[in-house]
């Protein structure tokens, strides 16, 4: 057992610090362009969303950029309340925003989110798509941050950073500290040139590399992963033309779940993808961050049972916690979040047990979100 703290801890410590370092070599992007040129058809899916959508409504009211060089499609995957209607009544109290469209989703795959984009793909009027999800909140230098980095850099794919709203309560306290993580492993592993991850809720590609990779085919029968595998094919294609947008511009908020039952769905569904992905490099940080954390447990109940083992059992956890830390600070130097030091060593404690819980759940594959069922897919 002391020689398995000993190689897990090693391999954590070894692949965060590679991370780390991918992290602080990607360097910001605060170029401000006088000329707007880019065109977005921004690509919204929402279900069920009638009390999250004023937010993210307002927030497009308050985009600055000419509103001829962007539209907004919003896609309605069998709403089951008044979405639809919040969408319009909000959009046209003022009469000013006139560049939005509502479409009813054309299901054809076990992958209702994909269904969507694609739909919306299919009536776009731009060069660039821009995803992003009903519950988000976008700053109004969203579309201006995109514009000048694609005019500057060279680009088919530009993954945006993404950060959680949270209130004060454990469960949303928690999302906020694993999403800064995983903000840095996603802007890591593009400084590294070799990236993993990304997020829908922020997402910008060329419509013609859509087109190019065949879109979501080959992977439309996992209900999950509009981001990742879409990632994965662009980048196939076009590998020195896919980066990631390091901008405080550019940061979208996206709200947390309200209940851990709702969170680990959720979790659920993102795990459902990871087995489907093609890195080697992703597969081995999973594995590396699921010993790490099963080792937390396991390694409790061993040193009941073996009191001896304790204090390398105590000296693992202080350790794996300070370098969670560590990884969280490091991400907070770019987005500048209160942190709460007390919320923080609450989530240590959370953190291995959420961690297992939704791997060995996502094994079995079944979970519900937005009011649906999905099944475990080959």
């Amino acid at each position: 057992m002391i020689y398995l703290f000993l190689s897990v801890g090693l391999l954590y410590i070894l692949s965060l610090a590679i991370l780390v370092v991918g992290f602080w070599k990607l360097p910001m992007f605060t170029k401000k362009l006088p000329t707007h040129k880019t065109t977005f058809s921004i690509v919204i899916p929402f279900r069920n969303e009638a009390e999250n959508l004023q937010g993210l409504l307002e927030s497009l009211q308050n985009l600055k950029y000419p509103s001829h060089l962007f539209e907004v499609l919003f896609v309605d995957d069998a709403s089951e309340d008044n979405s639809a209607r919040v969408i319009n009544q909000v959009l046209k109290k003022n009469g000013s925003f006139n560049n939005y469209k509502i479409i009813k989703n054309k299901r054809c795959s076990a992958s209702p989110k994909k269904d969507a984009i694609t739909a919306a793909i299919a009536i776009s009027k731009y060069e660039w798509i821009l995803t992003t999800d009903a519950d988000c909140m976008l700053p109004p230098t969203w579309l201006t941050s995109y514009d000048s980095f694609i005019q500057t850099i060279k680009s088919t794919l530009v993954a945006g950073p993404i950060v959680y709203k949270a209130d004060e309560s454990v469960v949303q306290q928690f999302q906020k500290f694993d999403g800064l993580s995983l903000q840095l492993v996603t802007a890591g592993s593009f400084g590294l040139h070799a990236p993993i991850l990304c997020n829908g809720a922020n997402l910008a590609y060329r419509k013609e590399a859509f087109y190019s990779v065949n879109g979501f085919s080959e992977n439309n029968h996992i209900a999950s992963g509009d981001d990742i595998f879409i990632l994965e094919k662009i980048l196939k294609i076009a590998p020195k033309e896919v980066h990631f947008l390091k901008s405080a511009d550019a940061i979208v908020e996206t709200q947390s779940q309200s209940s851990w039952k709702d969170l680990i769905h959720q979790r659920i569904r993102w795990a459902s993808k990871t087995a489907k992905q093609k890195s080697s490099f992703s597969k081995t940080l999973g594995l590396v961050v699921f010993l790490s954390n099963f080792l937390i447990l396991l390694g409790c109940l061993y040193s009941i049972i073996s009191p001896h083992l304790l204090p390398y059992y105590v000296a693992f956890f202080v350790a794996k916690a300070f370098l969670d830390f560590y990884v969280i600070q490091t991400s907070n130097t770019f987005f500048k979040n209160k942190m709460n030091a007390a919320a923080f060593l609450i989530s240590v404690f959370y953190y291995p047990i959420i961690t297992v819980l939704v791997v060995l759940r996502s094994l079995k594959g079944t979970y519900s979100w937005k009011g649906r069922n999905f099944e475990k897919q080959p």
